[in-house]
């Protein structure tokens, strides 16, 4: 069953495997809100544990923004991800402060030894967008200034830890300088900003990145709306624009990435699933899990999917089974 709230709508998401246990973090808001649009500004980070990806057990909260009107998080709590660090869990989210009215987003981190009980660095925010790269709010007409989602994970050969961040370059269209930004830090507490390790061009932003090994190749996934194609992409494309997900593909971690399709490998018109995951079951099977977004008639619909089987083709491409 997919993993659906009574009483709140669901979306962007992320995991944590505990052993034989798998936990899930994802947005959440109240439906008594009645329009899903202010979501995001009723927000919080809910938490469920699972054995199979589809029967879900609803654990506390994780996250809710400070009540410290100084926070960087006295607004929102947006998306993250979450590692473990010498038997330390960490989860890195996204905060905004009230006093900004949410334009400006940074990064902070909780810490927790049971994936349950949370407590934040109280050094939040660790990372904030460089302006030697990145665009900050004003530099465009662009409406906030992109710095969310981090998607953190450890290199297999350095033991560096990399951060890949929904971000804006600071030059070009403003419809076009969607990048997948980049920080590196030995310890996960201090970070360092480089430049993106993709190149702008195609969208105004590339949300909710993942990175995942399979078959010795590593996919870089990200997800966008139709209406997050840049002008000059939407020209080349035939049919129109999806919404959905789609990936790149590197031979390392870090890249370089390129596309092996113009086409999102998954997607519809009215964006069905979106901010989608892949991940690898007790089995050793790849099963891709999203949020259930739009229905065909505009409704919004709020909870997570259950698993898609997911193969790979000999060229590399991700084939998904939604049949």
């Amino acid at each position: 069953m997919p993993l659906s709230l009574p009483d709140k709508w669901i979306w962007d998401f992320w995991f944590a495997q505990d052993g034989l246990e798998y936990h899930v973090f994802y947005l959440q808001a109240p439906k008594s809100l009645g329009d899903e649009k202010l979501r995001h500004w009723h927000v919080s980070i809910g938490h469920a544990v699972s054995r199979d990806l589809m029967s879900w057990s609803v654990l506390p909260d994780a996250i809710s923004p400070s009540r410290d009107p100084n926070a960087f998080d006295n607004y929102t709590t947006w998306t993250g991800s979450t590692i473990r660090h010498d038997g330390i869990w960490y989860l890195f989210f996204t905060g905004t402060r009230k006093q900004e009215k949410g334009l400006i987003q940074r990064i902070g981190f909780a810490t927790s030894r049971d994936l349950v009980s949370w407590a934040k660095n109280p050094s939040n925010p660790v990372v904030e967008a460089d302006p030697t790269w990145y665009e900050l709010l004003g530099q465009s007409n662009w409406h906030d200034q992109a710095w969310r989602d981090p998607w953190i994970f450890r290199h297999p050969d350095t033991g560096k830890f990399h951060a890949l961040i929904t971000a804006r370059v600071n030059y070009g269209p403003a419809d076009e300088r969607g990048v997948i930004g980049h920080a590196v830090s030995d310890d996960l507490h201090r970070w360092e900003v480089l430049p993106p390790i993709t190149q702008p061009g195609k969208f105004g932003h590339m949300e909710v990145p993942q990175i995942v090994e399979i078959q010795n190749r590593y996919y870089l996934i990200f997800s966008a709306s139709s209406d997050m194609y840049a002008q000059s992409y939407l020209k080349e494309m035939d049919p129109d624009p999806l919404s959905g997900s789609q990936f790149m593909i590197g031979a390392d971690s870090l890249g370089p990435y390129k596309y092996l399709s113009e086409r999102f490998f998954l997607g519809d018109r009215h964006g069905s699933l979106y901010s989608s995951k892949i991940i690898q079951t007790q089995r050793g099977n790849w099963v891709l899990i999203a949020f259930r977004n739009y229905a065909a008639d505009g409704s919004f619909i709020g909870e997570l999917s259950d698993p898609i089987p997911v193969d790979v083709a000999p060229d590399g491409q991700l084939v998904i089974h939604t049949g």
